[in-house]
């Protein structure tokens, strides 16, 4: 390689590292139920989240509550599925609402707001693994990764997710009857967009299911560490 393109390819991850540290998304996801007493406190968290620039906050509704006498609107199976491959992932034999994962690695119980601001600065503090930006045009959305230090070997999920702003919920029966409570972006669908192997730039191309807002994050396949996220804009 002759000495301008070393200088070049130098420069390039430069950018790409200070990009990532400056502009990389921590995710947050916050496993809730409009059945489980114990939510609201955390709930409010995620109103918090959903307002910062530097976090990805999202909620995801289980619906293992829903025996108990009221049925949460916003439920999704396959969110209960995503916790259950969380706490294998981790080594641990039950699950539980409320829980915040934060980056896919470490969880929070209940709503412990300093522990969770706590993880939360650690991983902005991190050095990136990678970076990526995403872009929609109509429909469309084009999402560009870009390899840090991506461990070798690795295989990442490349997961497009799209969630309400605000919901509202009349909950009637069950251990919150009667409260009227709102809740922070609301998942409402997931896609995967493809894999990669982070061993080189790569573009991958997927078309949004609604015109809700929509994020991107970069994901080790097996509901591993989440390496890097962004808005799509």
């Amino acid at each position: 390689m002759s000495r301008i393109a070393q200088l070049t390819a130098f420069v390039s991850l430069l950018l790409a590292t200070s990009a990532a540290a400056e502009s990389d998304p921590v995710v947050v996801e916050l496993f809730t139920s409009q059945g489980c007493s114990s939510c609201p406190p955390a709930d409010r968290i995620m109103h918090d989240l959903a307002s910062r620039e530097d976090v990805i906050g999202l909620a995801l509704h289980v619906d293992y509550w829903d025996y108990i006498g009221w049925k949460d609107e916003y439920a999704d199976p396959g969110h209960t599925t995503r916790q259950r491959a969380y706490a294998r992932e981790g080594g641990r034999t039950m699950i539980y609402t409320p829980q915040m994962v934060v980056n896919g690695q470490q969880d929070v119980v209940g709503a412990q707001s300093r522990e969770l601001d706590k993880l939360i600065d650690a991983h902005l503090k991190a050095a990136p693994e990678a970076s990526v930006t995403a872009k929609h045009a109509g429909d469309q959305v084009t999402i560009d990764v870009t390899p840090v230090d991506v461990p070798k070997g690795a295989l990442f999920d490349i997961r497009v997710v799209q969630y309400s702003p605000m919901r509202h919920a009349s909950i009637r029966r069950g251990e919150l009857a009667g409260h009227e409570l709102d809740y922070a972006n609301v998942v409402e669908s997931w896609q995967i967009a493809g894999q990669w192997t982070g061993d080189a730039p790569q573009e991958f191309s997927v078309s949004l299911v609604s015109d809700l807002p929509a994020v991107v994050f970069v994901q080790r396949v097996g509901h591993g560490p989440i390496i890097a996220a962004a808005r799509v804009e």
